[in-house]
């Protein structure tokens, strides 16, 4: 006969399981978002790196966490040490709260906390400034409750010490050691005298803000650690969430575990952390597949990039970017780029931060396209403000080595070979094509502006180019632009420097469109097969018979898309935002 204590038992440990379960999942899709925690997050090795945090309260637990960061190198080992601290707060919690039976599972919600705060960033991953955020809150999370344990092993009379402890270890723990005192004053009721001592300590924080950290602002004193997202535009209210919930149930489990000691508490638990975890995660495919084209286009894997580019229908300008950088390397850029996609989606950011192609990418293809100046002051314009990472080390390395500065690239390398997985790092050889653009572009920063459009603006003057490859590029980017003016001087030259290759077939829909759309604008007479001819006639039939009165451009061409969308037509009508039939996106087509 099973008893009582058994089915409480059985719903523990399964209750527990499909938590564990369901944590690994989580990480497991998010591995991307960990190896570019990895990637973007600064650790030097050296003493000024290490004052500088400590500097501040909290520092201590930011460095610690910073070189556990690069731990997600391989994400499998940053989430499994993770889970592992994870896995001793949830032993040491049930000690310091003194949880038994059913109410152990309520240290569930703490974990789930904590693990929400590292899968909710979403766009944050790439401007924050926090350093060592991915793991410095779970470690001092883990050394409040050591000290909460400890403190509750001591004879009451002692606990005035504890209070005094936790204020002198407050430069270490920050926030975390007024939760430890405050934790201290719940779990045992404080005496008169102790209520006393507690209310000196805060006129002792004001001290420590006063007489150490006098150049911060006093809230950033009394919450040192507590994550702010904020950027001089944007501010994220949304991310701090997971933290003033940890704080809360921390609090409350005190007060509440006596009466969740039932049968169903930990159903109950791992639900509210599952249904907390998933409603504040941020996971977008888009999202995921950009992480990993970067990744791979840093290696210089570009038929992995192909391959996602083949796997994604909507993708992004910073993977639109990447992927024509891969078909540029592969071969087949007038033949596939428009198949795979040209017409960028926007981000789906949750908040209101606004992130582009230069937060993301932009290193990467200045220095692919040639434009060594751009990316390297990119490089250190973004490395000031978000931290020497990774990242940012390698792509400063590799345009060291493409303008033939030595010294510079021993010197990247050397810091990066302390870190645990770049022990032999070496920077990948310039490829000729790169050699080839970095002749095309001037010497020189033309620009401080570096958007999208100042990419594709650029690329397509290089028309005058004697490369084949820029010949290339600025075809395919006066392609893009939609400019007759730009196309046909890129064109003639591109003809002129590939006299006997066959005419490729993005590029002859390009001439096709301009031949009959800006006939004052011919500049030359070239052969086109005729299937495409044809092809471009029913394009047009099709649009007169689908644009009606009442019908906005938006619906005429998704009912176009799976037919002509891996046409320059389609893209030319449709695929750009500022570009309609007879008006504006949005507005409906008029007879």
């Amino acid at each position: 006969m099973i008893t009582k204590n058994k089915v409480s038992d059985i719903i523990l440990y399964g209750s527990l399981l499909a938590f564990i379960a369901f944590v690994v999942y989580i990480l497991y899709i998010n591995q991307e978002v960990l190896y570019t925690a990895h990637d973007r997050s600064e650790f030097i090795y050296g003493t000024p790196f290490f004052h500088t945090l400590l500097s501040k309260p909290f520092g201590l637990m930011r460095y610690v966490g910073a070189w556990l960061t690069q731990l997600f190198c391989q994400p499998v080992i940053g989430a499994g040490v993770l889970m592992a601290i994870w896995a001793l707060i949830f032993i040491v919690g049930t000690k310091a709260f003194r949880l038994q039976g059913s109410a152990s599972a309520l240290m569930l919600l703490p974990v789930a906390c904590l693990l929400t705060s590292i899968v909710d960033l979403g766009y944050w991953v790439y401007v924050s400034t926090i350093r060592g955020y991915w793991f410095s809150q779970s470690v001092a999370y883990l050394l409040m409750l050591l000290l909460l344990w400890a403190a509750r092993c001591t004879p009451r009379k002692w606990h005035l010490a504890w209070y005094l402890l936790g204020v002198c270890v407050y430069p270490v723990l920050g926030w975390y050691a007024l939760l430890f005192v405050l934790c201290l004053a719940l779990v045992e009721k404080p005496t008169w005298r102790e209520f006393l001592g507690f209310v000196l300590l805060l006129f002792t924080a004001a001290i420590w803000h006063t007489q150490f950290y006098s150049n911060l602002r006093f809230d950033d004193v009394v919450l040192a650690g507590m994550p702010r997202f904020e950027t001089p535009m944007d501010l994220s209210e949304r991310l701090s969430i997971p933290f003033w919930m940890l704080g809360a149930v921390s609090m409350l489990i005190p007060a509440c575990h006596r009466y969740l000691a039932k049968w169903f508490a930990p159903a109950l638990c791992a639900i509210a952390g599952i249904v907390f975890t998933s409603s504040l995660m941020y996971y977008d495919k888009n999202y995921i597949d950009e992480m990993r084209m970067v990744r791979y286009a840093e290696d210089d894997n570009w038929q992995a990039v192909l391959h996602i580019a083949e796997e994604n229908k909507k993708p992004t300008s910073t993977m639109v970017f990447i992927k024509n950088i891969a078909l540029m390397n592969e071969g087949g850029l007038f033949e596939r780029s428009f198949k795979l996609g040209n017409s960028a989606v926007d981000l789906n950011n949750p908040d209101s931060l606004h992130v582009t192609l230069l937060d993301i990418a932009s290193p990467l293809v200045y220095y692919n396209y040639g434009m060594m100046n751009e990316a390297i002051r990119l490089n250190f314009e973004n490395a000031i403000q978000a931290g020497f990472s990774p990242f940012y080390l390698k792509m400063l390395c590799r345009c060291a080595l493409a303008v033939g500065d030595e010294k510079l690239v021993e010197r990247y390398t050397t810091i990066l070979h302390h870190q645990p997985f770049y022990g032999n790092w070496q920077p990948a050889p310039v490829t000729e094509k790169i050699k080839q653009l970095q002749k095309c572009y001037p010497d020189e920063i033309t620009g401080v502006e570096n958007s999208e459009s100042y990419i594709v603006n650029g690329i397509s003057l290089w028309y005058d180019s004697d490369s084949k490859v820029a010949s290339e590029q600025a075809l395919l980017y006066a392609i893009l632009r939609c400019d007759s003016r730009r196309f046909w001087p890129a064109l003639r030259n591109y003809v002129k420097l590939h006299l006997d290759e066959q005419f490729p077939l993005h590029a002859m829909e390009a001439y096709i469109l301009f031949m009959d759309k800006a006939p004052e604008e011919k500049r030359m007479m070239l052969p086109v097969e005729q299937s495409v001819f044809e092809r471009y006639k029913q394009f047009w039939e099709a649009m007169e018979r689908l644009a009606k009165p009442g019908k906005t451009i938006e619906k005429v061409g998704e009912e176009m898309r799976e037919e002509y969308g891996d046409t320059y037509w389609w893209y030319n009508i449709f695929g750009r935002k500022f570009i309609s039939i007879t008006g504006n996106i949005g507005h409906e087509v008029q007879s």
